[in-house]
């Protein structure tokens, strides 16, 4: 009763007639199961936001959740004298509703609105946050997740409550803060609805696409493939490369246009085996040079090179990582150099080498954007601030111009990333990463199995002895707690296992440094199967 006496609340409040008649169905045939689903609690800021599955009700997202998650957006903003926002949107099922309902709430709690002119990438609306003076960024997109889930990420403009945003993603206590408004508000149909809106200019994307075409001094011949994963950076992306000078990227063209069904990829993301499978097989045929893609909202960025001894293959995030990281610091006097805690350590070693400050910090790019002063941060899930300065965020568009001029530079030197790639390894030793992800059929699972490792940890993993474990919910070295713990096996080898922020998973992160190539991958052969029995 008390399930149904929910339910019916929830029926009469929603503002989509849709969500509500689906609701109602499943109240009226008793389908206790999908209503458990739908009412298992209010979704949660995670590692980049909300996210979840377009289903009805407050465990899913769909306009009653925007709409409220908005309200209390505007609360938290009216208690801070902030009064302006704008909210973007990728090209998901249901982003352009939840682009507009947002708008509605807004303008009716008498802050000033700004949407950007169609789906854009995510970098374009962490620009738009600082060109407009905006105080609060909105947008909506899922990111890399699958086809079934839409998301919100939310962005500050200024400093806020002490906390020197700049056009960066919300990080604690700001969204317990947001959190603790949603569940104030009793009804979203008491909330008042406004009808002013300003649609911000093309100027705007248009300059955002200068300054990011400027990344690049002096372009090339390279022939370059790009996918956009079914996603919205295509259009960005052509520009930007115009802009730049470099002939126009080869499209795949199977995933070029906006498609939320995601129809060619199992997972949108560019980590995920198989992702960019389409790529690389237009890469043969057109013979090309290199080839990069973005995930959905094109705040990330994957490349595939043309290994001489395997072929084509994908660089890992942190391949990618260091090859920014060693360019950037051979061209800087002084800056600073971070990734995060679950990114390889040859980030600090390159840093060390220039004699440039590096930082480290949690998982989620809201917290690399924090670091005053950031010459170029990255985290091994292909994200990468290439240039902080214009976008305090994660960048998919910039870092793929960037690493175009990369390729471009070592080409007239007859070199090519991977000799790149061989240059740090022989100062700094190979640096082999994995990581591993396992699905969960219930986030439940979670406490489960962190729980398992901290109360009966392991003493060796796969032969190796296992000399210390880090808990990250007791931080030592000044970060903040987070869930997670850290393994220091036999050889320096450094495992990290989380779970996942953004997605019912359980992550592993594995790091191995020896001399070549050939010793590393041995010892992660080792590792592989065992990790993965640890994380079931």
């Amino acid at each position: 009763m008390e399930l149904r006496e929910e339910v019916q609340a929830w029926i009469a409040d929603d503002p989509d007639p849709i969500t509500a008649a689906q609701v109602q169905h499943w109240l009226d045939t008793n389908n206790e199961e999908e209503l458990r689903t739908s009412f298992s609690g209010f979704l949660q800021f995670g590692t980049a936001g909300l996210r979840g599955p377009h289903r009805p009700g407050p465990s899913g997202m769909n306009r009653a959740v925007v709409g409220r998650t908005a309200a209390a957006i505007a609360v938290y903003m009216k208690a801070r004298n902030l009064t302006s926002v704008v909210i973007g949107r990728d090209a998901r099922y249901g982003s352009e509703d939840f682009t507009f309902e947002t708008a509605a709430i807004m303008s009716g709690a008498g802050m000033k609105v700004y949407i950007l002119p169609r789906a854009l990438p995510t970098p374009v609306l962490a620009f738009a946050t600082n060109e407009l003076k905006c105080d609060v960024g909105i947008m909506v997109t899922a990111s890399h997740n699958p086809w079934q889930d839409n998301g919100y990420k939310v962005y500050l403009g200024g400093t806020v409550d002490g906390i020197h945003y700049r056009g960066s993603q919300i990080v604690s206590p700001t969204d317990e803060i947001i959190a603790s408004h949603i569940r104030e508000i009793s009804s979203l149909a008491s909330q008042p609805r406004g009808t002013t809106w300003n649609i911000v200019e093309e100027e705007t994307v248009n300059k955002y696409i200068d300054i990011t075409a400027s990344l690049a001094h002096k372009a090339g011949a390279l022939r370059i493939v790009y996918t956009a994963m079914h996603g919205v950076g295509t259009q960005t992306i052509l520009q930007t490369f115009h802009k730049a000078g470099f002939l126009a990227p080869i499209l795949v063209a199977a995933q070029a246009e906006p498609n939320p069904d995601f129809p060619t990829v199992a997972f949108p993301n560019p980590e995920e085996p198989g992702a960019i499978d389409l790529a690389l097989e237009t890469a043969r045929t057109f013979d090309a040079d290199l080839v990069i893609a973005n995930d959905p909202d094109a705040d990330r960025c994957a490349a595939a090179i043309k290994d001489p001894i395997s072929g084509w293959r994908m660089l890992r995030g942190d391949e990618l990582g260091a090859i920014f990281g060693e360019i950037i610091a051979r061209n800087t006097s002084k800056g600073i150099l971070a990734n995060s805690i679950v990114s390889s350590s040859i980030l600090s070693k390159i840093a060390t080498h220039y004699n440039l400050d590096f930082k480290q910090t949690l998982t989620g790019f809201k917290w690399l954007a924090k670091i005053d002063g950031l010459t170029f941060g990255y985290e091994e899930a292909l994200g990468y601030a290439v240039d902080p300065i214009t976008v305090n965020d994660k960048d998919g568009i910039s870092a793929a111009i960037k690493l175009a001029q990369i390729a471009t530079d070592l080409a007239r030197e007859n070199k090519t990333l991977t000799d790149l790639l061989n240059e740090i390894w022989a100062r700094h030793g190979f640096h082999a990463t994995e990581q591993i992800s396992i699905r969960l059929t219930d986030l439940s699972l979670v406490g489960v199995i962190m729980g398992r490792l901290r109360n009966t940890p392991p003493t060796e993993i796969a032969g190796y002895g296992v000399t210390s474990i880090d808990d990250l919910s007791k931080p030592t070295d000044g970060l903040p707690p987070t869930n997670g713990l850290r393994i220091w096996l036999d050889e320096a080898i450094r495992i990290i296992i989380r779970p996942s922020g953004t997605e019912a998973k359980m992550k592993c992160y594995i790091e191995v440094i020896k001399s070549d190539a050939h010793s590393a991958q041995i010892v992660l052969d080792q590792l592989r199967d065992p990790l993965k029995e640890m994380l079931s």
